[in-house]
């Protein structure tokens, strides 16, 4: 029998998170069959978000999608039980592990979307301007984007502009990206926030923008 960690509220789990934790980490009968029914369980979330997700795949059929799931049904138990001792008891168990199905899921369809497709990594901004804006429109949004498009030349590194070029402009999925490049969300997210932080730095000090608390680029 495991021990189960105190949750951070204190209140002690229901019998039934108690009984996933303690059969998952059994090696014999009781352990297996909580793997199954973990799987099953896992395999709904999966089928639920590729469905959900399924234009994406235009070009995939209902078996193609089921195979799709299936796997990763698979990969999301593994990282459940990789994961059992983060389990803190805010939520039940059922519905802990149903989010690593759907989180899996959805990196698998992006990923599939983007198999075949190039990614550009642009080094410079391409802006689509309203063909028939008012005129005062057309004249603060041509000032702004020059504004923005000198200090995403100037302030940011070339890496900064191609990341924050690629995930906001060319709206490449981080995860996509990230194994495109050989890097990790964290480090993708860390230069995304860094450059928008330049970003909003540098418009503030042009007039651009007003000089108001935002959270984001603390």
């Amino acid at each position: 029998m495991s021990t189960l960690p105190p949750t951070t509220s204190g209140v002690a789990r229901p019998d039934a998170d108690r009984e996933w934790l303690t059969d998952l980490v059994d090696d014999g009968p009781a352990g297996r069959h909580a793997v199954r029914r973990l799987r099953e369980v896992l395999l709904r979330a999966t089928r639920h978000q590729i469905w959900r997700l399924r234009d994406l795949l235009p070009g995939a059929g209902a078996a193609e999608l089921e195979d799709l799931a299936q796997q990763c049904a698979d990969d999301a138990v593994v990282a459940v039980l990789q994961r059992l001792s983060t389990f803190e008891g805010r939520s039940r168990f059922t519905t802990w592990a149903y989010k690593f199905g759907v989180n899996i899921a959805g990196v698998a369809v992006r990923r599939q979307a983007w198999r075949h497709r190039e990614i550009l990594l642009p080094d410079a901004l391409a802006w689509h301007i309203d063909p028939a804006p008012t005129p005062d429109a057309l004249a603060g949004a041509a000032d702004l984007a020059r504004a923005l498009e000198a200090a995403i030349s100037r302030e940011l590194t070339p890496h900064q502009r191609r990341i924050l070029l690629s995930l906001v402009v060319e709206q490449v999925p981080i995860d996509v990206l990230a194994e495109r490049l050989g890097s990790t969300r964290n480090a993708l997210y860390k230069t995304l926030h860094d450059a928008r932080r330049k970003l909003r730095a540098a418009l503030i000090a042009s007039g651009h923008l007003d000089n108001r608390p935002d959270r984001s680029t603390r």
